[in-house]
Order: C-alpha cells, then sequence, then structure tokens
C-alpha cells in the first residue's frame, strides 16, 4: 500500500512513535488500574472507563489496524481516518445508549476484523473517501456495542471520554506501529499484522476464541 505522501509522512513518525509509547503506556495504566481495584465495579471507578475498549480483543485490533491503515495512506487520511472512526463510534455510542435497534452489530463486529486485516494484508490502497466510510462503518457497531454495554450507575458523560481517550490511544499505536515498521522497510510484517487481524475475526467468528 502506498502513502500519498511519502515525503510528508516519513518526518513525522519519530512524533508519532513518541504518542505511540504514550498510548501504550495510557492504556498499561488503564488496563492495570482497572484490575488492581477488583472490589470496585466499572461503574464506580473512574479509571475503568477508561479500560472499556480493551475489555474486547475485537475493539483493540480493529482500532489498531484502524491506526495503520491511516498511518499507511498517509497524507490527510493518517488524522482524518482515526477522527472518522472516533465520530462515528461517539454516534454509535449514542445509539446504544438509548437502546436504539442496530441489526447484526457482534457479526458486523467480527467482519470488520477481517476486512480491515485484509486491508492490510493485502496492501489495498483505499481511495480517500471509500476507506473513510469503510472505517465509519465499522465505527459504528464497535460504538453501538460500548453504549450498550454501559453500566447504568455510571454517567455517560464520563463513561463515553473514557472509552473515546483509549480508542485515540489504541489508533495512535497503529499509526506508530505502521510509521516504524514502515521507515525500516519491514512492510512484510506490516502485512502480517492484517493477516493476524483477519485471523483473529475468523477465529471469533467460529468461536475458537
Amino acid at each position: 500500500m502506498q502513502t500519498d505522501s511519502r515525503r510528508n509522512s516519513e518526518p513525522k513518525s519519530g512524533t508519532f512513535r513518541w504518542f505511540a509509547t504514550i498510548a501504550v503506556l495510557w492504556l498499561a495504566a488503564a488496563a492495570t488500574a482497572a484490575q488492581a481495584h477488583p472490589a470496585i465495579s466499572a461503574a464506580d471507578s473512574f479509571i475503568a472507563r477508561y479500560a472499556h475498549p480493551l475489555s474486547g480483543l475485537d475493539h483493540i485490533v480493529v482500532m489498531v489496524a484502524v491506526g495503520v491503515c491511516a498511518a499507511l495512506k498517509g497524507g490527510r487520511a493518517l488524522w482524518i481516518w482515526p477522527a472518522a472512526f472516533i465520530g462515528v463510534v461517539l454516534v454509535g455510542a449514542l445509539s446504544g445508549m438509548a437502546q436504539a435497534p442496530l441489526p447484526l452489530v457482534e457479526p458486523a463486529i467480527l467482519a470488520s476484523l477481517i476486512l480491515m486485516g485484509l486491508v492490510v494484508a493485502m496492501a489495498v490502497n483505499l481511495p480517500f473517501w471509500i476507506g473513510a466510510t469503510l472505517i465509519g462503518a465499522c465505527a459504528l457497531f464497535h460504538g453501538h456495542a460500548h453504549g450498550a454495554e454501559m453500566p447504568e450507575t455510571v454517567g455517560r458523560l464520563g463513561y463515553t471520554a473514557g472509552f473515546v481517550v483509549t480508542t485515540a490511544a489504541l489508533h495512535l499505536v497503529g499509526i506508530g506501529i505502521a510509521l516504524y515498521l514502515s521507515r525500516r522497510r519491514l512492510l512484510i510484517l506490516i502485512r502480517a499484522t492484517g493477516a493476524a487481524c483477519a485471523l483473529i475475526g475468523v477465529a471469533m467468528g467460529v468461536g475458537a476464541m
């Protein structure tokens, strides 16, 4: 997959590696803090709200894959594609909180893993708007699942802010991974991560994970 502007994206890789490092530390802290308070429910623990997207492998994999795709595409996709995911995931979350019906949420989530994984594995150079639309469609179902799973005793604002911050952190991890491997001409490893993403989706679909 070729970038829109390799010259523009490469100088920023160092910056994104730092952001990705911070994001990894944030994710580790959120997950550790959530596990360190077994007597406190997710509804009562402030930090557990941020750890909610880490509760499912399907969410983690897709959000990282979005970051990878955005970094590989480069140019304006580097920030618009992750922003599109975050924007639509909010819409989906609000619909889930309102218990608005959305068919085939779980199958669509698993399909998003397979689809995003294949895009990376096969080095598909998606047109900008098609990529944004695809990412937005994936985000709608993931967001709906987040909203529907919100505990009744937790505040909507805090819960929403928590999973949005962690979603952005996961995107940054994907961006950092892709830029780091691209600079070192390790594109085969990037494609391998895409294949792994797709295989995880298939395995979860057949109940193997």
